[in-house]
């Protein structure tokens, strides 16, 4: 089932990235993950090697979490993303992103959707990076009572449908002149690194407006602690 977000103009289809190791002349040993690459214009490194078999679990993880606030550290090939959840409002979604990270799901899996027109977002969560890929289950709708959508937001997509979110989430990097309706359960907002999504949005998608990121995108990893 394809990820879809409903804003004021319409529904937006989904758009459908290597350390090595190396010897060293100076006698200094360079580990597998380390990297040679200096950033790009963009501020990116080159995207890891992606995952090749997407994880699924046969159901949704109990609730393990205090309904309290959490933080998730965001890795990407681009830079560092530290977010704040609202494990209070939204706690089985942060529960489920939380098991997600500490199962290594989202772990060298790309950012496949970049919007640039309308409404601002950077989609993420699918190892598959088709559009359609997710955990195996689905979570629950919350926190969508007045929900808006602006700059730093972190939120689910969905399939257009109630109760269908799953691994997929979307980053608002600007605020967005159609505006989004509240479909799309807000569980976190950006504390550090809005400046990195604004960099991968400066350089456009393919195609224009939405699309995958003309600058290749990819979580290497996420990490939740609470507080």
């Amino acid at each position: 089932m394809r990820r879809r977000l409903r804003g004021a103009i319409g529904v937006l289809a989904l758009g459908a990235l290597a350390a090595c190791s190396s010897g060293s002349s100076s006698g200094k040993a360079v580990t597998p993950n380390s990297r040679v690459a200096t950033p790009n214009a963009n501020g990116c490194l080159p995207a890891p090697k992606l995952v090749s078999k997407m994880a699924q679990f046969p159901a949704a993880p109990a609730l393990q979490i205090d309904r309290t606030t959490y933080t998730a550290r965001i890795v990407t090939n681009c830079g560092t993303i530290i977010v704040s959840l609202d494990g209070k409002h939204a706690p089985q979604t942060v529960n489920s992103f939380a098991f997600l990270a500490k199962s290594s799901f989202f772990n060298d899996t790309p950012c496949h959707r970049l919007t640039t027109s309308g409404i601002y977002v950077l989609q993420c969560g699918d190892p598959s990076g088709s559009g359609s890929g997710g955990p195996g289950y689905t979570i629950p709708d919350e926190n969508l009572a007045h929900a808006t959508y602006p700059a730093g937001t972190l939120a689910m997509a969905n399939t257009g449908s109630p109760h269908t979110g799953g691994s997929q989430f979307f980053i608002v990097y600007r605020d967005s002149t159609s505006g989004l309706s509240p479909l799309y359960t807000p569980f976190g907002h950006i504390t550090s690194g809005l400046d990195v999504l604004k960099k991968i949005a400066a350089a456009g998608s393919k195609p224009p407006g939405d699309g995958a990121p003309v600058q290749p995108v990819a979580i290497e990893s996420v990490g939740v602690t609470k507080g």
